[in-house]
């Protein structure tokens, strides 16, 4: 399979969980996962991540309790008013030098069977597809960063 596309600066209405038929089990299989990679690349101990959109979701509510069982530093998403050209975005409190943005994009871009994770850091992205086989789901490729 070939994937292609345009990159774009993500905005609060492309960020979230976007999957129509997502479970909670999925939904933290991917997130235990994502906190993994995470975990490879960034130590724990020693980076603050600053979450950059509300974790409403059940994968963003299990990516942040897998985070913080591997040790990381959460700054919570605080939305504040920050006109722009449209007269009202919303954008998170800025965190300190070093500390890592987080935002992320679950979605289903082939099929009801298929899931992408995407994590953004800062200008750096990881994602991920996962398949679902004999009525569960399992990665259906590595992680691939883009820097």
């Amino acid at each position: 399979m070939i994937f292609s596309g345009c990159a774009s600066s993500p905005t609060p209405a492309t960020l979230g969980n976007f999957a129509e038929r997502d479970t909670p089990a999925g939904d933290k299989l991917m997130a235990d996962d994502a906190a993994k990679q995470l975990a490879a690349l960034y130590p724990p101990a020693s980076t603050r991540i600053n979450l950059q959109l509300a974790t409403p979701d059940a994968f963003g509510a299990s990516l942040v309790a897998a985070l913080r069982v591997k040790g990381y530093a959460l700054g919570e998403f605080q939305p504040v008013p920050a006109p722009d050209a449209r007269g009202g975005a919303m954008t998170s409190v800025a965190g300190q030098p070093g500390d890592i943005a987080l935002a992320y994009v679950v979605d289903q871009p082939i099929d009801a069977r298929t899931y992408r994770v995407t994590v953004l850091l800062n200008s750096q992205s990881l994602s991920r597809l996962y398949q679902m086989k004999d009525g569960a789901l399992a990665p259906a490729g590595y992680w691939v960063r883009k820097e």
